[in-house]
């Protein structure tokens, strides 16, 4: 088997478009086709169905695509890593991260930054409603986000940080003066969402829709950003659901309340990389956030 076939086929599978596909790979329009062509010789069938304008994966092209690409980012991983252990983990490591950096994320790039003081971390912060954007963007190398992840193209590293929920209320709530709530409670309270390009497991997660006991839990209005759905909750348009370490960086405030929530899962963040392009740098990371959570 030719590492290049399956290279080409894995750029084709995202572009869809021969044309494009040389252009990443650097090599012509004519050589993407006939690397294909050799590859599905190989297989006996076709991958993809062309036309004069783009391509489309058949169903073997799916089924074969979704199989290569864990073991392809494996293999890219195995390469990467062993060239950080030679050379060095070098430059620069762009992370993103949802919410603030906590204790336990700032020990860990403190950790990583003294251990590989030749690779300095460039931090993003992602916007809530965009959890995984940034990273198929390529705008970052790896990204601290809220669980649950269940995206085919990414991995999930080490999860850090469990912290029970609070619930964010205006003063004027009923639930303002309240020493905690349950998660029967919630029900009957409207609970401020995620808009955006988030996926809907992963919006329904952090708002849910019914309490552990199936009670209807209301949809209050969504907001795309942390500082909007503070807004939101402050002006009475609904509660929001929050980290623990995320109220309290938030801090003091008249216009909002932090009231303890029992009975929700833990909030956990992880973190994510794509499967295809796992660096050297990026590994690194991830056994830094592994020692953090095992020193926490």
């Amino acid at each position: 088997m030719e590492f290049r076939e399956l290279e080409a086929f894995l750029v084709l599978a995202e572009e869809l478009h021969f044309g494009r596909a040389g252009e990443r790979l650097y090599v012509s329009q004519s050589r993407v086709s006939q690397l294909l062509r050799s590859l599905e010789g190989r297989i006996g069938a076709p991958l993809l169905e062309r036309t004069s304008r783009r391509a489309e994966l058949t169903p073997l092209g799916e089924k074969f695509l979704a199989e290569l690409r864990p073991a392809y980012g494996a293999l890219q991983a195995a390469v990467d890593h062993a060239r950080a252990t030679v050379r060095g983990v070098a430059g620069v490591l762009r992370v993103g991260f949802q919410g603030v950096i906590d204790d336990h994320l700032a020990t860990a790039i403190a950790g990583f930054e003294e251990r590989h003081p030749g690779c300095a971390v460039d931090l993003t912060e992602i916007p809530l409603a965009d959890p995984f954007g940034a990273l198929r963007r390529r705008e970052v190398d790896a990204a601290v986000v809220l669980l649950p992840v269940e995206e085919p193209d990414l991995t999930l590293g080490p999860v850090f940080s469990r912290q029970p929920q609070v619930l964010a209320v205006s003063p004027r709530h009923p639930f303002a003066d309240k020493e905690f709530v349950t998660a029967e409670e919630l029900a009957g309270c409207p609970l401020i969402g995620v808009h955006g390009s988030a996926p809907e497991y992963w919006r329904r997660a952090q708002a849910p829709g019914t309490t552990p006991g199936g009670h209807r839990i209301p949809r209050g209005p969504t907001a795309g950003t942390l500082q909007e759905g503070m807004g939101l909750a402050a002006a009475g348009r609904g509660a929001m659901l929050l980290c623990r370490s995320t109220a309290e960086h938030q801090g003091q405030r008249a216009s909002v309340v932090f009231v303890p929530v029992t009975g929700l899962p833990e909030s956990v963040l992880g973190v994510v990389w794509r499967t295809e392009h796992h660096t050297g740098a990026a590994h690194a990371f991830a056994e830094e956030i592994a020692v953090a959570e095992r020193q926490a």
